[in-house]
């Protein structure tokens, strides 16, 4: 039996086991949807949206107003090998600035009525006040000299992203959006990216929050370079045994938000980079997750794109962001209350006369 297998079968043990939404729902908002005075499928993707968060929810009655942003915050050991434009006391100073409100996503949640909540998986040092305190270690190790995890230390944050989800389900939040903040976490997901979907380190690894092209050369090879330390580049390995020699405890800790998700029957919107790893980490490990998950955007990060073809999400948002900290999940709040308050108000055909669309199979 494998380490997944072990982590997946003690995961069902305590928590529950994902179950398919509800496929009754799915198809009471789509009939809502054709009868709306509008063209069919006029809302384009967003419908599919609101299919998908019918079935989550097992109801056509569609409400998103209470919505949360879990952010995981992690100092990451491969900033050592110079992977990143700053160093890793960046990730303890912006954390400081998320606890206060006052950091990108603190500031975008304000607008888009999203409650934010900071996590501390994983900084080094001390506590930082106003973060919730979930620390499983201090950071990670370089894993391009030694694994990055213990096995342990990966189960104790998949559960603590469950955990956390439960409990704001027990809260009343119908939908959660994920974030990260990590210096030299796009190195480690492009580790993870790379060795999981087997493709070579060049096709995936990005320029992060800014590098030069020597720098980002750098980048590559380090990547290469751990991949064939670990043995991760002669094909397909176990998904636990992956994330704990390159992984982070940011993203073992997203992995949890979107088990979370399919277990408490949440939708969790993915992010960027980091939130996508850890979502294609969580398909691999429990493949319902899927089931649970929206992409909100697509970066500019070239690992994305293969994440999101795997998983076969479709991002909403094209705008190059590269932003971090969950903030381009959060820029979905404003579109989906749109969308949901078109489908809850919007008039119907029968209600003023007029002669439905149909609809053609082309």
């Amino acid at each position: 039996m494998s380490r997944s297998d072990d982590i997946r079968n003690i995961i069902e043990g305590d928590f529950g086991r994902p179950g398919p939404i509800d496929e009754t729902a799915m198809g009471l908002v789509r009939k809502r949807l054709d009868s709306i005075a509008k063209p069919l499928d006029g809302l384009g993707d967003f419908e599919e949206i609101l299919v998908k968060i019918g079935g989550i929810a097992g109801s056509d009655r569609i409400n998103i107003k209470k919505r949360a942003v879990i952010v995981m915050c992690a100092d990451n050991g491969i900033v050592e090998e110079n992977v990143s434009q700053v160093d890793s006391s960046v990730t303890r100073d912006v954390a400081k600035l998320m606890s206060e409100q006052i950091s990108s996503v603190g500031i975008m949640s304000g607008v888009a009525g999203c409650d934010t909540f900071p996590i501390n998986i994983g900084i080094k040092g001390e506590k930082i006040p106003g973060l919730i305190d979930m620390k499983i270690a201090d950071g990670t190790a370089d894993f391009l000299k030694r694994p990055a995890m213990r096995f342990d230390d990966v189960f104790q944050a998949i559960s603590a992203g469950i955990e956390l989800v439960g409990t704001l389900k027990e809260k009343g939040y119908s939908m959660i959006a994920t974030g990260e903040m990590g210096i030299g976490n796009t190195t480690t997901s492009a580790a993870i990216i790379a060795s999981v979907l087997f493709r070579m380190p060049e096709e995936i690894v990005g320029r992060g929050a800014g590098l030069p092209d020597e720098g980002l050369l750098h980048k590559i090879n380090v990547v290469r370079e751990a991949l064939r330390f670990h043995e991760l580049d002669t094909g397909p390995r176990d998904i636990i045994d992956i994330l704990s020699r390159v992984g982070g405890l940011d993203i073992a800790g997203l992995t949890g938000v979107f088990v979370g998700g399919a277990i408490h029957r949440v939708p969790i919107l993915i992010d960027g980079l980091i939130s996508a790893t850890a979502a294609l980490v969580a398909a691999k490990l429990m493949p319902e997750c899927v089931d649970y998950m929206i992409a909100s955007h697509i970066g500019n990060e070239p690992g994305m794109r293969y994440v999101f073809d795997e998983l076969k999400l479709k991002p909403v948002i094209n705008a190059g962001l590269r932003l971090g900290e969950g903030t381009g999940a959060i820029m979905m709040f404003p579109l989906l209350d749109m969308a949901v308050e078109l489908y809850n108000k919007g008039v119907s055909f029968e209600d003023i006369k007029l002669k439905e669309y149909e609809r053609y199979d082309v």
